[in-house]
């Protein structure tokens, strides 16, 4: 019964740690007033028929904290580079001089501000409804144990010890969106 106790535990655990990742990318993707080329990493171009991340065809960088500058590999790419930008929905808007383009992070307001921690609050939330919906699964997983014969001291101890790591797993993530929302509103 161990056995399948530990693969529950293993499950679960790394279930938890993948929502918390998806958390990480995801905040990355929210821009706090700097300069990030994560911004667009959910921007993808048509390249040759084939829908391609915008890193797959052009160079992103940021030469400043304010700028995110992206050279294409082809010229003829700087139309679609421009309208998938455009298209992502982003906030930005690229200005393009023929070689390259560019996005000018305009400086955040407070009301940008304050709509960018709701967003972070968001995103934190649905990785706690994701880290709750895992130990529902883990702890309906051990009381079929149990029907099946596992004893019910054993059943208790292994719902107390993935309520243990769901609590980690949320304080992680209380962790994070309040690292966030510290970046966000240092002006």
């Amino acid at each position: 019964m161990s056995e399948a106790l530990d693969i529950i535990f293993d499950d679960a655990s790394s279930l938890m740690k993948k929502a918390i990742q998806h958390l990480e990318t995801e905040l990355s993707r929210i821009r706090a007033g700097k300069a990030n080329v994560a911004i667009l990493d959910g921007v993808f171009v048509e390249y040759y028929g084939a829908s391609t991340a915008l890193s797959g065809v052009a160079n992103v960088t940021t030469p400043d904290a304010r700028t995110i500058s992206i050279q294409p590999w082809e010229k003829n790419m700087l139309g679609p580079i421009e309208k998938a930008i455009i298209a992502s929905n982003i906030g930005l808007n690229p200005q393009n001089d023929g070689n390259i383009i560019r996005l000018f992070l305009p400086p955040l307001t407070e009301e940008r501000r304050k709509e960018l921690v709701k967003r972070v609050n968001g995103e934190g939330e649905q990785a706690k409804v994701s880290v709750r919906s895992i130990r529902r699964d883990a702890i309906e997983a051990v009381k079929k144990l149990q029907k099946d014969g596992l004893s019910e001291d054993a059943a208790k101890d292994a719902e107390a010890y993935i309520q243990g790591f769901t609590d980690k797993n949320i304080a992680l993530v209380d962790q994070h969106c309040k690292d966030k929302e510290k970046e966000i509103m240092t002006v």
